[in-house]
């Protein structure tokens, strides 16, 4: 039996394996194969993808590192140690501020995918307050629920993903592959970017490592937990130019979807894959959206000691709900996720690196 109980606050290095997995898989699985398709040639994107891959595994020793400098210690807490507490609280709330408006995405974005392939009568706005709703009833409990909870979908995740691209096989085309390395550099860049957006969900380990008891080791785990989604984001989105070829895959909406679509369970078992995958992949978005919830009412709650958890629910759920719904169509929503990826480089890279080497040069570390 491990050192610690479910039911406590602690966790192990395994538990930040699955939340770094959980937080990078999800509405970039569907839309990923689409932005390298159109940045890319032929199947060029996974070059551009492998160093994205790179960066976000460097980018996430980095973050795993200084909050395993100060265990035990919320980001807040060692932040102000580091540089001093007004600048500490201006990084936490602007995390916070990045990760609601992330919440308030990924459930615009999958109500408009449920309401286009599943409930097409139901209204979008019940979609999103009925999944925003099962959110709030998830980050209201135990965080420690959250994560088990991931931990029980990401397997159940993987296997469907696994079992769409098997499905697919048979329509694959190799020709659809070639020529190899016929991308402008600036292409490879383009790609890049959109690659790193997709895979650089990692942020929010400034926050869980509190909860880590064994910190030294996590660092690791957290690469490894890098290499799944990265891994799978590879495995699609070869799939899917293999099947489409690159002009089509450019112009799909969700190419994954599509490939759903395509795929056949033989003996006619089940008729609509594409609704298996997607009720899964709720699963995996939904994995997405209670972390990023759960990491904003954190960093709420560090700087705002005396107001409870419930409270920041409430004021900001409404809140949540009213930006998802804003977007008045689907391109207005890729644009809202072209703002949210600005801020990405700034609390993935600038944020870790910046304290970090402080924290070195200073020589600050944590009591454990």
């Amino acid at each position: 039996m491990k050192s610690f109980e479910y039911g406590d606050e602690e966790i192990g290095e395994i538990e930040i394996f699955f939340i770094v997995a959980s937080f990078m898989i999800a509405v970039g699985v569907l839309t990923l194969p689409r932005l390298l398709a159109e940045s890319t040639q032929f199947s060029d994107g996974w070059v551009s993808l492998v160093i994205a891959g790179i960066i976000s595994i460097s980018f996430i020793w980095v973050t795993a590192k200084l909050a395993s400098r100060f265990p035990n210690q919320t980001f807040f807490t060692y932040a102000s140690l580091i540089c001093s507490k007004p600048v500490a609280a201006v990084f936490t709330i602007g995390i916070a501020i990045y990760f609601v408006a992330l919440t308030a995405y990924e459930t615009r974005v999958l109500a408009v995918i449920t309401k286009q392939y599943l409930f097409d009568q139901t209204p979008l706005e019940v979609i999103a307050l009925l999944f925003l709703l099962v959110v709030v009833y998830a980050v209201s409990g135990t965080r420690v629920g959250v994560i088990r909870l991931n931990i029980l979908f990401l397997p159940i995740i993987l296997v469907i993903a696994v079992l769409l691209m098997l499905l697919n096989i048979q329509y694959f085309e190799v020709k659809n592959l070639t020529p190899a390395f016929t991308t402008s550099w600036a292409g490879y860049w383009k790609g890049t970017t959109e690659s790193f957006f997709s895979i650089s969900g990692f942020a929010g380990l400034l926050f869980y490592m509190k909860f880590v008891n064994r910190p030294k080791k996590a660092p690791k785990y957290a690469m490894f937990g890098v290499c799944v989604p990265l891994g799978l984001y590879l495995l699609l989105y070869v799939m899917a130019i293999g099947v489409f070829n690159t002009e089509t895959t450019a112009t799909l909406v969700y190419p994954t979807v599509e490939l759903a679509k395509e795929a056949e369970i033989p003996g006619g078992f089940l008729e609509r894959f594409e609704s298996l995958f997607l009720t899964i992949w709720i699963m995996a978005i939904f994995n997405t959206t209670s972390l990023a919830y759960d990491v904003s009412l954190m960093a709420f709650c560090s700087v705002f000691g005396k107001v409870k958890k419930t409270t920041f629910i409430f004021v900001l759920t409404p809140i949540i709900y009213l930006v998802a719904m804003f977007p008045e169509d689907v391109g207005e929503v890729e644009l809202m996720a072209k703002f949210l990826n600005y801020p990405i480089l700034i609390i993935s890279i600038i944020i870790p690196v910046t304290l970090l080497l402080l924290a070195k040069l200073r020589g600050i570390k944590g009591n454990g």
